[in-house]
């Protein structure tokens, strides 16, 4: 097949020469020839259509990483990761959109409607907890963590959102910020002990009797930055209309922690997005 340098194919497939030279740093597109002597890199007309493929991945937001991941794939397998990229962005800009509306209601003076905010009474409780300083990326993977410690351990199910699992944000998550997150699962009281000496990644803890103040988010398992931003708008607006002074609502809290709490919808054993919502608690 006839080769081109990688002026043409830089030409050829809208690519500038800098960005054909990253994508084979990371292993993403590789010329099929270098010559010894002048360094010059040569493509072949076949790879036209995976530097599109990559060009219009990167077009739509796909990180690098992701890419590479991504080509290793088959058509088929690519597409259904693509779809779900895309739907959980969309998601994202939805929030997104919803945070600057209302920003600028509130700069402006105008009301603004967002979540609805209820409250309950939660129980003193004992914990068995996986906690972590992480990256976005890294916050995925503590929850895969202690989700796969608590299977293996098979620890009891807890009935309500009391005794539902939720992951703690003691600071924001940020690509400028670690948290840390901490896991929690609630465990009976009278076997605390004993499941703790068989779960040795998890650190038993007991959590005071607290009020929260929630909102309901929905089916889930996770939650972005926009949605996170949105409830706790949400929050600072009830505690206002309530009253309370913003000491008493723990949105930078130093004792209980601002918690999303995931509620089992199926059956143990069953795979299904659980129940989500954000609570804040509250003196």
């Amino acid at each position: 097949m006839q080769e081109m340098s990688i002026g043409e194919f830089a030409r050829q497939s809208r690519l500038s020469p800098r960005a054909l030279r990253l994508y084979d740093g990371l292993g993403l597109l590789s010329p099929v020839r270098v010559d010894e002597l002048s360094g010059y890199r040569y493509y072949e007309r076949g790879q036209l259509e995976q530097a599109g493929l990559i060009s219009t991945l990167r077009h739509v937001g796909v990180p690098l990483a992701t890419v590479r991941e991504w080509l290793a794939l088959d058509p088929a397998e690519l597409a259904g990761r693509l779809t779900t990229y895309w739907r959980e962005a969309e998601s994202q800009h939805a929030a997104q959109r919803k945070l600057v509306g209302i920003l600028v209601s509130r700069l402006t003076g105008k009301g603004t409607v967002m979540y609805e905010v209820a409250t309950r009474e939660m129980p003193e409780r004992s914990l068995l907890c996986l906690k972590r300083n992480v990256d976005p990326a890294g916050a995925w993977t503590l929850g895969k963590d202690f989700v796969g410690i608590v299977r293996d351990q098979r620890l009891p199910r807890m009935p309500g959102r009391a005794g539902a699992a939720f992951c703690i944000y003691w600071g924001e998550v940020s690509a400028d910020s670690d948290g840390p997150v901490e896991w929690c699962k609630p465990v009976p009281d009278a076997e605390a002990e004993a499941l703790a000496a068989q779960s040795p990644g998890l650190t038993l803890r007991i959590e005071p009797a607290h009020r929260e103040a929630y909102v309901h988010l929905g089916p889930g398992g996770q939650i972005d930055a926009a949605q996170f931003q949105l409830a706790s708008e949400a929050l600072r607006a009830w505690a206002s209309e309530q009253g309370l002074d913003p000491e008493q609502l723990s949105l930078n809290p130093a004792d209980l922690g601002v918690r999303i709490t995931y509620l089992a919808s199926g059956a143990p054993g069953e795979t299904s997005a659980p129940d989500c919502d954000f609570a804040v608690p509250f003196a």
